[in-house]
């Protein structure tokens, strides 16, 4: 049974996974993403989304159960009593029996009860109104959060997939020298030491190449992660970070402390507040009295003999009560109203370090982002300088007033502008993603 329910599992989960690469992948059995597809599937496929979609939709269930304790209930019950020896009472001298001995009492009764003033109930209804903002702003939070993390991921998985091209690329570049100066050691052109320069400079680029794609390699699982795909899903990017250094401007400052108020952390400590207000002024209902109506009607019958319930008279009865319940004293009312405003004080006490901390985090992104911007604006211009240079001594070294050296720091003079290039970029870009999840920025939602 153990082994069928492995197999069992083992199909489900393969069959899951094919129909889920059939959606998203292409023709050539790759997904093709960029950043806004990447997102997209993470928040159709990521669990964590569809949980906080579910919380919402019990709270709403806790919000029919809050107004239906309005509502009327109605109760039937029946009760066959058989009576082995009645009791005697005994005044006076006299005695006389309470009924008779081996009969029945057959007794229905139904009974209609309506709330007529219950004020704990109006504020449990407006507390689990309350309840439903909260997990709606748990769930936006939630998506902003996946939606960072999923961002932050596919910048990593550019940087990764740049970084590999450069030193795929500069291996390609080393290789072609190699070649070029093998064949002129042959026929007497250059020396062995620059033919063993070229031939240690190869190997060092091909290393680097191959732990350039174990990185990418290991940014694309982890992208993948965060998408909610399965690991035998192949993954493209189709997209590069130098398209992105049109994105590169200095951030705009506008009112910050406004701005952060949009942080969902910030509204859920707003929520929690108002949540902790209703809960004080239901503490606050335990001091007030509560009114019910009571409709109760019944049909009796008394003192039979026999099991012929059919056969039985019956006799109906009916009476409706008014119930007012006045709370006098109770000491535990007392503490839960000192309980909740320690709670509501403690809860500002945290929304304000809170506060402080997301302005010390939003402003560390912002100053991160204009040195980033400065970097890149340097290093575009250092990698162009840096080509012009590989290029000239590349034609010395032909010509041969250049040394191979020339040639080998040009080289890596131009890889390290390139990945230092790339790099200012993507911490740029990091850091606005940092930085509008801070202020709770939710462009991508609308």
């Amino acid at each position: 049974m153990n082994m069928k329910r492995f197999l069992t599992a083992l199909l489900v989960g393969t069959v899951c996974a094919a129909a889920q690469a059939q959606i998203y992948t292409s023709e050539d059995g790759f997904l093709h993403v960029n950043l806004k597809k990447a997102i997209d599937i993470a928040l159709d496929e990521n669990p964590t989304i569809r949980i906080a979609e579910k919380d919402i939709e019990l709270k709403k269930i806790a919000d029919k159960e809050a107004w239906q304790a309005l509502l009327p209930e109605i109760s039937v019950t029946g009760t066959l009593q058989h009576t082995l020896l009645a009791a005697e009472m005994k005044l006076g001298g006299n005695s006389f029996k309470m009924g008779q001995d081996n009969t029945n009492t057959v007794n229905v009764a139904a009974a209609l009860n309506v709330p007529l003033f219950a004020p704990a109930v109006y504020q449990n209804m407006k507390l689990t109104k309350e309840d439903i903002r909260l997990a709606e702003e748990k769930a936006r939070g939630s998506k902003l959060d996946l939606i960072n993390q999923v961002t932050k991921a596919y910048y990593s998985a550019l940087l990764a997939q740049d970084s590999y091209e450069v030193m795929k690329q500069s291996y390609e570049t080393s290789r072609l020298n190699y070649q070029i100066i093998s064949e002129r050691f042959r026929v007497g052109k250059v020396s062995e030491y620059d033919k063993l320069s070229a031939e240690v400079q190869m190997r060092s680029m091909n290393a680097t190449m191959v732990s350039a794609e174990n990185g990418q390699k290991l940014a694309l699982l982890q992208l993948k992660v965060l998408m909610g795909v399965t690991a035998n899903v192949g993954l493209t990017i189709d997209d590069e970070l130098e398209n992105y250094e049109s994105n590169v401007v200095i951030p705009q400052i506008l009112d910050q402390e406004r701005q952060l108020l949009d942080n969902s952390v910030m509204r859920q400590f707003d929520l929690n507040r108002a949540l902790l207000d209703r809960s004080y002024k239901i503490a606050k209902t335990n001091f007030m009295p509560t009114v019910m109506f009571q409709l109760t009607g019944q049909y009796q019958s008394l003192y039979n003999k026999g099991w012929e319930l059919w056969n039985y008279s019956f006799s109906p009865s009916a009476n409706f009560v008014v119930s007012v319940s006045v709370p006098i004293y109770r000491a535990s009312n007392w503490t839960k109203l000192k309980t909740v405003k320690l709670q509501m004080a403690e809860l500002e006490d945290n929304r304000i370090n809170t506060l402080r901390n997301l302005n010390l985090a939003a402003d560390s992104y912002r100053s991160n982002m204009l040195s980033s911007l400065s970097q890149v604006n340097s290093n575009s211009i250092a990698v162009a300088q840096a080509e012009k240079a590989y290029n000239i001594s590349n034609k010395r070294y032909e010509v041969g007033k250049g040394t191979i050296l020339e040639v080998n720091q040009s080289q890596t003079a131009l890889t390290q502008a390139q990945l230092t290039y790339n790099q200012s970029i993507y911490d740029y870009l990091t850091n606005k993603s940092d930085y509008d999840y801070t202020l709770g920025r939710e462009t991508y939602l609308k």
